[in-house]
């Protein structure tokens, strides 16, 4: 008897279970969506402007590593050398500017301050940057031994994820 309402629940709940999800369809519901998507188009559309590329020709990946996080940028069209050429232009410019304390272009992007952003101006002597070309596009490695700066590092990098909407991992990886 168990094993025929475990079946028939089952059978039940398997229209439902077939739906198909769409990630628009998981927040319509959100009384906050408007606010959201409104946000999101902002954040795109300024990232078009600082970066010189367009988001939806490139992909962004944030990557929160166990001694830091990496900004990595690749055009979706590897033959496509234009953009390209832009990508590796912007993330050497951002590997310079963030040395320096300077985050003014996440701060246009994101219309505000992110995250990590004020404690990795002050411990910028704690942090390093490094830029380095990959086959389609380029990346920042961003590195601290100090815990604070570490810290500050991830948080910056979490927002990133979440602001992006890359759907990359919020977890720590190991290397």
């Amino acid at each position: 008897m168990k094993r025929f309402v475990i079946a028939l629940a089952l059978l039940l709940a398997s229209p439902v279970l077939a739906q198909e999800v769409k990630p628009d369809d998981t927040m319509k519901d959100c009384p906050m969506h408007d606010q959201h998507a409104a946000h999101h188009a902002v954040v795109e559309s300024h990232g078009d402007q600082a970066m010189g590329f367009p988001h939806d020709k490139t992909t962004h990946h944030f990557r929160l590593l166990s001694d830091g996080g990496a900004i990595e940028v690749a055009a979706n069209d590897p033959n496509d050398k234009a953009n390209i050429g832009a990508i590796r232009t912007h993330l050497s410019h951002i590997a310079m500017m963030f040395a320096d304390g300077d985050f003014s272009t996440p701060m246009f992007v994101h219309d505000g301050v992110p995250p990590g952003v004020t404690t990795m101006k002050l411990l910028k002597s704690a942090i390093h940057y490094t830029y380095g070309e990959m086959q389609s596009g380029a990346a920042v490695r961003i590195k601290s031994d100090d815990p604070v700066a570490l810290a500050a590092i991830h948080d910056f990098i979490r927002f990133q994820i979440t602001d992006h909407q890359t759907g990359d991992s919020l977890e720590v990886a190991k290397k």
